[in-house]
């Protein structure tokens, strides 16, 4: 086989250089330092992931999953196989309860130190809520570890000894706090800690969990066999990986510039295309839904993103303490906890509703209303917080509608977002019945969002009574919920001064876009890929 003279740039000098290697070489121009890094460490034989190269050659996770992707791209390496495994993740609860005690660990010393306590006692001297207090004192009662004595004060039965139960749950915490990142492996823990932590891990709205559950995929690649021809012609060129990218202070001030070697430029790459600013589809869509809507007589209301559990929850009848509230799994505001004060005399109004129906004919849902847990603060989980708001100061008859960018933890898929947008409504009156929401409900799904198909199921809301879902079909995701509608209680609406009729729906605007623009996942609204934007622009 022959030579060939060739000016090699990084060695700033004519090299002899055998002809086999100028594809190869041709290659090496083209490399990230990444790729030169593995290429040098690695033959075919081995089999690498993210974790390996974390380890042996200290990338991070995103940067090694580019060098396998650039690798793969050039044909030079090759997914080998892929693996999921169950894990459950600390969460910031889980660590604050770690440090300062299971509820159930905290009430067992308390009693034993004190006592029998009542409960509002116990939350007083614990710092903790009420709705924790009843929930520890239930479990610790099924246990048969505390009692309720004859003063209606709970009490021990036996001595300040935890259940069993119990201690698993401090093993698990006190494990995880051990562990790297946290993390827990399902297969590594025992039947007895699998059973106790599926109890208390949540794979969505982890927030009020002390565990997250979670899995991980590890991908594997192999490098081709074609490699070492690669790592002999980054050795033959001088190139380590350690070339100097860019020209930074840092570069400037150790003057690592001098003695450095430059990776090359091509100067021949195409530049970026030039197109003038348009805007973007889907805003154009919000706004011709505003445009509908003023049409047809409503008026606009808007409001913060930031509200309390009053106006989130309160204000629409769902209970504090009751299962009813884990249909929004919210994200709470860390700084500041809670809003000053609630707005009276709705705060008293809408307590008394739900201890004793107040004045609303209801006998409301009898229990004692936090006023403290009410002032905290959260990002809206729903639109009808704007409904809420408004009823207080909705003309009769009237029609309103707002436009809102709600937020709730929630698994990201085709249909569903954690941070999406919600057409809220109600309408006030007299004559309004259920037949006036069923239109309403078929303006959106047909004209609005272009559904062909569109069928009305029984639905469950507490604060709307009768209540309905309103589902369309996408040609390729098939039926899903459009949106949830209904007549809003008197619990809800009296409260406020309303005693007419009041039509209220929360639709998913998103969705509507979904089936307006011709889409098949919802994260395609919100997509930074611009010929994307482009095409669905088109369908407007």
């Amino acid at each position: 086989m022959g030579e060939i003279l060739a000016f090699c740039p990084l060695l700033r000098g004519p090299r002899i250089i055998p002809e086999h290697y100028m594809d190869a070489r041709s290659i090496v121009k083209s490399l990230h330092p990444l790729e030169v890094k593995l290429i040098l460490r690695y033959g075919p034989a081995d089999e690498l992931d993210a974790a390996r190269l974390a380890r042996e050659l200290g990338y991070k996770e995103g940067q090694a999953n580019q060098a396998f992707s650039w690798l793969a791209a050039k044909g030079l390496a090759a997914e080998s196989s892929r693996s999921t495994a169950a894990f459950f993740e600390l969460t910031p609860l889980g660590r604050e309860t770690a440090a300062r005690g299971l509820p159930e660990e905290r009430i067992i010393s308390l009693l034993g130190e004190k006592g029998a306590l009542r409960l509002p006692d116990i939350c007083a001297a614990l710092g903790l809520e009420q709705k924790d207090v009843g929930s520890a004192f239930g479990l610790l009662s099924k246990d048969g570890v505390v009692a309720m004595d004859g003063e209606k004060r709970a009490a021990l039965t036996g001595g300040a000894v935890l259940p069993a139960r119990v201690r698993l749950l401090r093993g698990l915490l006190d494990k995880a706090l051990a562990a790297d990142g946290g993390l827990l492996e399902e297969a590594a823990l025992s039947a007895e800690e699998q059973a106790t932590m599926a109890g208390v891990a949540k794979k969505r709205g982890a927030a009020d969990a002390l565990f997250r559950a979670l899995e991980r995929e590890t991908v594997r690649y192999r490098l081709a066999p074609s490699i070492g021809e690669l790592k002999t012609a980054c050795e033959e060129a001088g190139v380590t990986g350690e070339e100097i990218g860019a020209v930074t202070p840092e570069v400037l001030a150790k003057g690592s510039w001098k003695t450095g070697v430059f990776r090359p430029y091509n100067v021949h790459s195409p530049t970026a295309r030039l197109y003038p600013g348009r805007r973007n589809p889907y805003c154009e869509f919000l706004e011709g839904v505003k445009d509908k809507l003023v049409s047809l007589g409503f008026q606009e209301f808007d409001g913060s993103l930031v509200e309390t559990e009053f106006w989130n929850g309160d204000a629409l009848f769902m209970p504090q303490f009751h299962s009813a509230r884990d249909i929004h799994d919210v994200y709470y505001v860390a700084e500041p906890t809670k809003a000053k004060a609630i707005e009276e005399p709705y705060l008293s109004a809408v307590a008394a509703t739900h201890e004793n129906g107040g004045a609303t004919g209801s006998r409301g849902w009898g229990y004692t209303f936090d006023r403290e847990f009410t002032r905290r603060l959260l990002l809206r989980s729903q639109g009808t917080v704007l409904s809420a708001h408004q009823l207080a100061k909705a003309e009769i008859p009237g029609k309103y509608f707002g436009i809102a960018r709600c937020f709730r933890y929630d698994k990201v898929d085709a249909t569903h977002l954690s941070d999406f947008y919600q057409t809220e409504g109600i309408v006030l009156g007299e004559e309004v019945n259920l037949r006036t929401l069923l239109g309403f409900l078929e303006m959106f799904a047909v004209e609005v969002a272009g559904a062909k198909e569109v069928k009305y199921v029984p639905g469950y809301f507490p604060f709307t009574e009768p209540s309905v879902e309103v589902h369309i079909k996408h040609p390729v995701l098939g039926w899903f919920e459009l949106g949830g509608a209904g007549i809003f209680r008197p619990e809800v609406t009296e409260p406020f001064g309303v005693k007419v009729p009041v039509l209220a729906w929360g639709i998913g605007i998103d969705r509507m876009a979904l089936m307006a623009l011709g889409l098949n996942d919802l994260r395609e609204l919100f997509s930074s890929d611009i010929e994307s934007v482009r095409l669905r622009r088109a369908k407007l």
